[in-house]
This record gives structure tokens, C-alpha cells and sequence, in this order.
């Protein structure tokens, strides 16, 4: 191993903060440790999650037009998706995977089960995931390379459809212990994660609940489901699994990494920011993600918003001497987007 590797592999641990990445040192090592795999129930219920809320999204114009979609319907489905949507980008993945920032106790709960309403999967199962993607990725261990069969276009197609969700399937499972040996020490997250059941059933209920019970009428309920549950569940699946596929084949590369990461920006508003996957590959930690000038990212906001209120500390804000360093050409930083971490 060249010292220049070792190099790498040093600053990706500094990077990221977390031992993990030190499992790229061991070419040799299996791709699994631990002998985890799925269950056929869970195989079962992964088919499930993946494929109704998307036979909704297929039946969507058809019931829009013998049923309707009503401003109760609009409402619930934009604020369950802003919930389960940033429960992912801020809890999962920012705060629980890269510790871009440390939430107080009621926040962490309350960003853990507002992820758990995506119905991605328990947060340690989700960030054991993804915390192998970053020490593996688009190499041979990332459970989700679009890159996995080569890169002739056929062996490119079957790749992407396997990152969106063919990996959802793989019998084998990254073992939670070795990739999350800290939130399995963390009772609050362990006591969330054992109760992912009741979370489904909340993220699956309550807009059919408050549907009914905003428009006082069945249909109200029913029509509350289709949207604000089936529909808005799809919506948030795809626009996450979108990361794993379409933003590691296109986009732009401004920043440097070790892998294919790019910067979608038709997804950044859906995704809350994260489809700046370039910047995030070249500095996993950083609490914002479109650091460039124009870029949103709404998910840096709010982490912005409970810093000022004091629930969140140690934010990881971007430095505006560290990402000049890695731009591979000369860009305009956004001085509105861009902060010292020192500052308030």
C-alpha cells in the first residue's frame, strides 16, 4: 500500500470522523462481516414498501380523476413529506451517520422518529448502510454503486436500476455492529429503532386520520391516505434512492473526491439539499451541502434554526479555506452559503 493511500484513507477518517472508513485500508477483506442476512419476511415487506406506494404514484392521474385531490390532501401530503423527508436528510443522515452537528436529547429523538416516517428502515440499519457506502464507495463493498457491472451501457443500465432499488434485495446485510457500534450504545436510538413498526403504522395512519377528521367525512380519509401515505411515501423513497442512482452517474464535479458523486440541482429542493452530492462526498461531514453560490439546501437551514435555538451543537459549517482547497477549478464560493464553523 503506497503512502499516498494511506494518505487518503487518513484524511477520509478525519473527514468523516468515524472508524469506518478505515475498512478500505483491507482490500482483501469480504464485502460482509457477521453473517447478518435478510429473512424472507423482510425480503417480504421490503417488496411491499417498495412496490405499493409506487403502484400508487402509477394510479395517481386516473384516481386524481374520479376521486380528486383537495387542498387537505395538498396540505397533509406537503407537511408528511417535509417530516419524513428531513427526518432522513438531518437525523439519518447528517446528525446519526456523518455527526455533522449533536442534537440535544428531544431533538435527536424527534429527528429519528421523523426520519422512521420515511419507512427506510430503522435509523441504526439505515446508517450502517450508508456508512459502508462512504468507506466503499463506487468500489467493490458499496452496497449501492450504479457502477457495480461495468461501465458498457448495458452493464450501466442494470447498475442504476441496482442502486435505485435492486440493493434493497441483496440476501447479505451490512452488519450494524461493525458500521454502528455508536448507536447501538445510544439507548434512545435503539428504543426508536426496536419501535419502527409503530412508526410505520403512524406515517401510514395519521394522514387518513386527519384527513377524515379535517373534512368530517370517509372520503375525506380515504382520499388523505391516497395522497399524504401512499403517494407521498414513493415520493420520498425515490428521491432518496435518486441519490444512491442518478447522483452517481451525472452532475457536475466541481469538488474533489475519490468517487463519481455529482451535483444534480433539478433534485435539490426534493431532496432538501443532499443531491449536492459532490460537495458531500469531498467533505462527508459538513452540516450544509450546497455551499456554492445559488445552491438550496433546506436541510442546512433548519440545522441553522435549531442551532439559534440551542438544540443543536458542535455544527460542522462549512470553512471557506477547506472547500477552496478542494474545488478542482476555480468557482465563486456563495459568501451567504459559505460560514466559518466558528461562527455563531
Amino acid at each position: 500500500m503506497t503512502h499516498a493511500h494511506l494518505a487518503d484513507i487518513a484524511e477520509e477518517q478525519a473527514l468523516t470522523g468515524h472508524a469506518y472508513a478505515a475498512a478500505r485500508a483491507d482490500a482483501s477483506a469480504p464485502m460482509f462481516h457477521g453473517g447478518q442476512t435478510q429473512t424472507r419476511t423482510e425480503r417480504l415487506l421490503v417488496a411491499l414498501f417498495v412496490s405499493v406506494p409506487l403502484l400508487a404514484v402509477l394510479a395517481a392521474v386516473p384516481f386524481a380523476w374520479g376521486w380528486g385531490i383537495g387542498w387537505v390532501d395538498v396540505a397533509l401530503s406537503i407537511v408528511f413529506f417535509a417530516i419524513s423527508a428531513h427526518g432522513i436528510t438531518i437525523g439519518y443522515h447528517r446528525a446519526f451517520t456523518h455527526g455533522s452537528f449533536t442534537p440535544n436529547r428531544p431533538l435527536k429523538i424527534a429527528i429519528a422518529i421523523a426520519g422512521s416516517l420515511a419507512i427506510e428502515g430503522p435509523v441504526a440499519r439505515w446508517v450502517a448502510d450508508h456508512r459502508k457506502h462512504h468507506a466503499f464507495s463506487d468500489a467493490d463493498g458499496d452496497p449501492h454503486s450504479p457502477w457495480r457491472y461495468g461501465e458498457s451501457t448495458r452493464g450501466l443500465l442494470k447498475g442504476f436500476f441496482y442502486a435505485h432499488t435492486g440493493w434493497l434485495f441483496d440476501l447479505e446485510q451490512t452488519p450494524i455492529e461493525k458500521y454502528a457500534p455508536d448507536l447501538l450504545k445510544d439507548k434512545d436510538l435503539v428504543r426508536v429503532s426496536r419501535l419502527f413498526p409503530l412508526w410505520v403504522a403512524v406515517s401510514l395512519l395519521l394522514p387518513a386520520i386527519l384527513g377524515g377528521l379535517l373534512t368530517w367525512s370517509w372520503m375525506g380519509a380515504v382520499t388523505a391516505y391516497f395522497w399524504a401515505s401512499l403517494v407521498r411515501i414513493a415520493l420520498v423513497h425515490h428521491t432518496t434512492w435518486s441519490i444512491n442512482s442518478v447522483c452517481h452517474v451525472w452532475g457536475k464535479h466541481p469538488f474533489k473526491t475519490r468517487d463519481r458523486s455529482g451535483n444534480v440541482a433539478w433534485l435539490a429542493i426534493l431532496s432538501g439539499g443532499e443531491s449536492w452530492h459532490n460537495l458531500h462526498h469531498s467533505d462527508p461531514t459538513c452540516a450544509r451541502h450546497g455551499v456554492l453560490k445559488g445552491q438550496i439546501d433546506t436541510s442546512a437551514r433548519l440545522i441553522e434554526f435549531f442551532e439559534w435555538r440551542g438544540w443543536a451543537t458542535e455544527v460542522r459549517w462549512p470553512k471557506s479555506d477547506r472547500l477552496e482547497a478542494r474545488l478542482v477549478t476555480h468557482t465563486s464560493l456563495a459568501t451567504t452559503a459559505v460560514r466559518d464553523s466558528s461562527t455563531p
